[in-house]
């Protein structure tokens, strides 16, 4: 990365390898597809048959990338972002990016408690008892399957159940993962700006292939063990396309602007800044929550696994969150 003073006035961007960084927005945009589409046609088509060690590496890497996203990719940005020289000293003054971080995780935390009392009313309604680890009826929502056993169990009961409880079921599933893909969305978008305009484009340019190729891995495969009725089968391919887009819509966006745009001026800092940390938060929660706590600790299947079966869903969480953190090196 560049070591030069920031420009904190409102010049441009970069302005050389003008025909890469055009060809960047359809390379990044199939990686980004490759990536998050895979897990996706793996799961719900009949045709790609892909073994079931396969998915569990995706589903176990793929939390791992999502948890050093969150730290090394975001967090730590918006840390130099609000601290940057370019803004006043009152940004100084206090530690805003962790408070927005902070901010943000709890709101996530707020908005699932209602949704869970909701949820559990609407259930009891109905006659049907509710697990509080979260593994019974529309568990499912950002951290997939826990258990082949459990989700049998929950798809016969809301088979048996009325329409309404299956399509709570649904919403429940629906929102949880796309409270992970906002997080994802609002950072690749910022990282296809800056592609856009850095002048350490060809170092970047690279990072980012693998950036969005593994992260778009770990959004798939949650979007693969979405269980959801049939007329909802199209909500993992609609999630997986917005994510495929983003990045490359967030290029052609910094390409159209780069003559203005200067991402280190203040006002750029700022609202990176500000997104960044509640990115990050929202991805903070959803990793360690939603992900590792219910995959690990809150799983029955993972409970009475052996410590082979452990050791060997930790170290691909691990190699995930080792990769993302060794490109948070460049990028």
């Amino acid at each position: 990365m560049s070591s030069t003073t920031p420009n904190c006035g409102s010049g441009g961007g970069a302005d050389n390898y003008t025909s890469l960084r055009i060809a960047s927005v359809f390379v990044i945009l199939a990686t980004s597809t490759c990536g998050t589409f895979f897990p996706v046609f793996a799961k719900r088509t009949k045709w790609l048959k892909v073994p079931t060690a396969v998915f569990e590496f995706a589903k176990y890497f793929g939390s791992g990338v999502i948890v050093a996203t969150a730290f090394i990719h975001l967090l730590s940005p918006a840390i130099s972002e609000l601290t940057s020289p370019c803004l006043s000293a009152a940004w100084q003054a206090y530690p805003y990016p962790l408070a927005l971080a902070m901010l943000s995780l709890y709101g996530i935390f707020i908005v699932e408690i209602i949704a869970f009392r909701v949820g559990t009313a609407k259930l009891a309604a109905l006659g049907i008892q509710h697990d509080a680890h979260g593994h019974g009826v529309g568990s499912h929502a950002a951290h997939g399957p826990e258990g082949a056993f459990e989700e049998q169990k929950s798809m016969a009961t809301l088979e048996t159940s009325p329409t309404n409880h299956f399509d709570d079921s649904a919403a429940a599933q629906i929102i949880g993962v796309f409270i992970l893909e906002f997080g994802v969305l609002l950072h690749s978008l910022l990282i296809g700006l800056t592609l856009a305009v850095s002048s350490d484009f060809i170092v970047l340019f690279v990072v980012i292939i693998f950036h969005q190729t593994f992260e778009g891995l770990g959004v798939g495969s949650r979007l693969a063990f979405m269980r959801l009725p049939p007329q909802y089968n199209s909500i993992p391919f609609f999630a997986a396309l917005l994510y495929a887009i983003t990045t490359p819509i967030g290029i052609a966006i910094g390409l159209g602007i780069r003559t203005t745009y200067n991402p280190d001026s203040t006002t750029a800092s700022i609202v990176s800044g500000v997104m960044d940390s509640l990115s990050a938060g929202i991805l903070l929660y959803t990793g360690l929550v939603e992900l590792m706590a219910h995959e690990f600790l809150f799983n029955k299947e993972m409970n009475n696994a052996s410590l082979g079966k452990l050791a060997y869903a930790l170290c691909c969480m691990l190699f995930g969150t080792g990769v993302m953190a060794l490109l948070g090196y460049w990028a």
